[in-house]
């Protein structure tokens, strides 16, 4: 009975996903550009129309103490955590990145499900950060 336990609980383990930062970069340029610039700092083309300043995505780390938000910007992007800055919720891309979940860590090591597409902007957003 032991012995089963222990299988099902290892079974239940899911390895953290690798995350690719490169692919990040793309999907970051695809998708985010528009607003928050090709810098990350808030700056985009589109930024002028909107409600709300985009934020700029290089002070992350450094706006929560030293420490990536991982789990918020995984629910910012993917609609669970909606921000209204032009009037309606910012583009939400869980259901455009919707497909075979994954699993990443937060800094604290709690695992969070999310999509590849996601975890790899995670990495990205993670590499362009400026203490």
């Amino acid at each position: 009975m032991l012995r089963l336990g222990f299988g099902v609980m290892l079974g239940l383990a899911m390895p953290a996903a690798a995350q690719d930062a490169a692919r990040g970069a793309e999907l970051y340029h695809r998708h985010c550009a528009v607003c928050h610039g090709i810098e990350a700092t808030g700056q985009g083309p589109m930024a002028a129309v909107l409600t709300l300043a985009p934020s700029d995505l290089t002070t992350l780390r450094a706006r929560y103490d030293g420490t990536f938000p991982t789990i918020r910007v995984v629910r910012r992007i993917d609609g669970r955590d909606p921000l209204v800055s032009h009037g309606s919720p910012m583009p939400l891309f869980g259901q455009l990145f919707e497909r075979q979940d994954t699993v990443i860590r937060a800094p604290d090591g709690m695992p969070i499900l999310t999509s590849p597409e996601i975890a790899d902007l995670i990495a990205h957003l993670e590499a362009l950060q400026r203490d």
